[in-house]
């Protein structure tokens, strides 16, 4: 627990593709290749060849009616079994929550190692989205997170962030889910080859549209400038909550490596080669990034990028010694941004009622878990320099 990962793979390239190490392939982590070989074998070890049609029955009980080999009905009784015992499903449901009415479904899995994870579904009236973690904890330290606040287990495997688009869908019924934001626990460029892979077999083999696709960073430049040269239109969300490198070293300790210059550069990059409209998140934090001179700063920086700013009042998390910004400055601030030309708009927020924030599900089962239950450790609220901490008496407006 809480050692470091492989962060450096988003600059070296080097291919890590496969479940992490000492995991054995889930049911989604095969790819139409592997799959086959794996066809192959049950064949050989059954003695006799199978057709390879078997591997287009498999595929589509996979991909397209979202069923586990078992209840493959295409299939000879003879295969499902021994195919449904070499692709068990990666998530088993420890618990989940329902808030907005039944709009917001917020799951806690549990994988093959013990590790938790978190998936939220969300339904609107035009369509329904699914936020997808790639990784078990996170390394990035940003203490207003409650994910940030765990630390870091270990990455994802391909299939494990595959099949929670897969459950949610399985949920969703008859509504389609049309949208996939990579912004629950984990930073998904720290686990690049990983998260990729998963998003092309959304798109190439669930049929989303790239456009729907959305990955968040906080800002790995490597992993930016990469996305840029894939050949797929998928959208990019920076997670950049300051505009100033100084508070931003605080809030998002990864800016030390890559300050505002450099993304800036590499945000563009990705800009040019796709075409897509940039997004910044900015979670609003009570006296620490609300101030007018904030949003001046935020509205310089987006409008030569062309990006559309989220603002998000920050939920409550536990260990996190502050709160988000009132209504009334969330407003104050939206409008500071857009009078000097930015594009901002505020986000509602989900699922409060739930603990749908990224890792909040988790932390309260945690915290709930005598063995787990040194994994939340308090962190203290950042301040600025020569202004009030948040929290206390003093206005920094």
């Amino acid at each position: 627990m809480n050692h470091s990962p492989a962060a450096d793979d988003v600059e070296t390239g080097s291919s890590a593709v496969g479940p992490p190490r000492g995991l054995s392939p889930s049911r989604y982590d095969p790819d139409r290749a592997e799959l086959g070989r794996l066809v192959a074998e049950v064949g050989e070890t059954a003695g006799t060849a199978l057709p390879a049609y078997r591997v287009d029955q498999l595929w589509q009980g996979l991909y397209r009616d979202l069923i586990g080999p078992e209840d493959v009905s295409t299939l000879p009784k003879a295969l499902r079994g021994p195919l449904a015992n070499l692709l068990p499903p990666a998530l088993t449901e420890a618990t989940r929550s329902v808030g907005d009415g039944g709009d917001t479904i917020k799951w806690l899995w549990r994988l093959a190692d013990g590790s938790l994870i978190e998936t939220v579904l969300m339904h609107y009236k035009d369509r329904s989205t699914v936020c997808v973690s790639t990784q078990a904890g996170c390394a990035m330290a940003c203490g207003f997170c409650a994910t940030g606040q765990m630390g870091f287990d270990r990455h994802l495997s391909t299939g494990e962030i595959v099949e929670q688009v897969v459950r949610a869908q399985v949920e969703a019924g008859d509504r389609r889910v049309s949208n996939v934001v990579f912004m629950g626990m984990g930073e998904p460029l720290a686990n690049y080859d990983r998260t990729w892979a998963a998003v092309r077999r959304l798109h190439g083999d669930l049929g989303l549209s790239a456009r729907h696709l959305t990955i968040s960073t906080v800002g790995v430049v490597p992993g930016i400038r990469r996305m840029a040269t894939e050949g797929l239109p998928v959208n990019l969300a920076v997670s950049l909550h300051a505009a100033d490198d100084g508070l931003r070293d605080e809030l998002v300790p990864l800016n030390r490596r890559y300050p505002l210059a450099e993304l800036a550069d590499a945000c563009q990059a990705h800009v040019t080669a796709t075409g897509r409209r940039l997004s910044f998140e900015w979670a609003l934090i009570h006296n620490v990034n609300d101030r007018l001179e904030d949003a001046a700063r935020l509205a310089d920086y987006a409008r030569p990028l062309g990006a559309h700013v989220n603002l998000i009042p920050l939920n409550p998390t536990p260990g996190w010694p502050t709160r988000g910004s009132p209504p009334s400055r969330v407003r104050e601030f939206a409008d500071e941004v857009n009078a000097r030309g930015g594009n901002a708009t505020i986000r509602r927020t989900r699922g409060t009622e739930i603990d749908a924030a990224c890792g909040q599900l988790r932390a309260e089962r945690a915290n709930a878990d005598s063995v787990n239950a040194d994994r939340s450790v308090p962190v203290a609220a950042p301040g600025r320099r020569g202004n009030p901490t948040p929290g206390g008496n003093g206005s920094s407006r």
